[in-house]
């Protein structure tokens, strides 16, 4: 008798074990449909297409040394992953460098001044060059550097002197004093009009719009680069916000951080919208080691 009441015991503790996992392989099934039947508004590839997880792309981001994040500049999803890759950071006990196109270089005294408490949020927007989404868009990463004592470096190049380009060239930029140079790579700035992407600018317009065009196009991504690769981090990667054309096919950027230091270890992850994100059309395939692809209806900031 007492062998049958330990035989029947460990029954019903097996009965019920089995009866738990069924019951959570049940749930996990019907949590995995509800996802998959749920609209998706982005999925990550790598540069050939082939689905990746977060964890991935985050594993990569953790051992780079620069990391463009090409964006759409009205996408709240892409906004919201920007973040969310810092805080990943963090969380792994790194501490990044942030850079972003949409800070102009002039205004890295106010920006320490707001990231460091001594200029409140009024004092800053007033002061500021912003863009006009910035409080939508940008602001959030400002206040989790602040929060966690990172340092925000404004990269771009002071768009008064990218319509100088616009006008008389990059020779255009030699006439400046040199409180304006610095805020400038050193001169004279390398130009390829070769490129693929310059050349694409070049040919807008029927061929019509001239070299200068893709040179002011050149000089705020070898501003962006000198000003990243001045301010790199020791121990944790240099994370910068950017239009996905400036760092697309590893050119832009890359191409001037690559020339001025080819040692680095670039990670570029490129973002754009289709009408379905489950594959990336064949146009976005092979534009950055990494793709983001968000809904094309996903609601626009501005």
């Amino acid at each position: 008798m007492i062998r049958l009441m330990k035989y029947l015991s460990c029954w019903v503790v097996t009965w019920a074990l089995l009866t738990s996992s069924l019951d959570a392989l049940a749930q996990d099934r019907t949590q995995r449909r509800a996802i998959q039947d749920s609209p998706l508004a982005y999925a990550l590839f790598n540069a050939e297409g082939e689905p990746q997880s977060w964890g991935q792309i985050m594993d990569a981001v953790a051992t780079a040394d620069v990391v463009c994040f090409g964006e759409l500049h009205d996408d709240a999803i892409m906004h919201w992953l920007q973040a969310e890759m810092v805080r990943d950071l963090l969380d792994r006990g790194l501490e990044p460098a942030l850079g972003a196109e949409m800070l102009e270089a002039d205004d890295q005294l106010i920006l320490d001044e707001f990231l460091t408490g001594i200029a409140n949020e009024d004092k800053f927007k007033a002061a500021a060059n912003l863009w006009p989404n910035h409080f939508t868009d940008y602001h959030p990463l400002l206040e989790l550097a602040k929060e966690h004592q990172l340092k925000v470096v404004a990269t771009n190049v002071p768009r008064r002197y990218a319509s100088l380009v616009y006008r008389e060239g990059l020779e255009g930029l030699a006439q400046l004093s040199d409180d304006a140079k610095a805020y400038l790579p050193p001169l004279p700035i390398p130009f390829d009009v070769d490129l693929p992407g310059y050349k694409a600018m070049m040919d807008m317009g029927g061929g019509h719009a001239g070299e200068t065009l893709p040179m002011a196009q050149a000089i705020k991504d070898a501003t962006m680069a000198h000003f990243i690769s001045s301010h790199l981090p020791t121990d944790a990667p240099f994370i910068h916000f950017n239009g996905a054309y400036h760092s697309q096919d590893w050119e832009g950027i890359v191409w001037y951080l690559k020339g001025a230091l080819p040692e680095l270890n670039i990670l570029t992850l490129h973002g754009t919208s289709q009408n379905q994100v489950l594959e990336p059309d064949s146009t976005a395939l092979n534009r950055g080691d990494f793709l983001l692809i968000t809904h094309e209806r996903i609601t626009r900031t501005h």
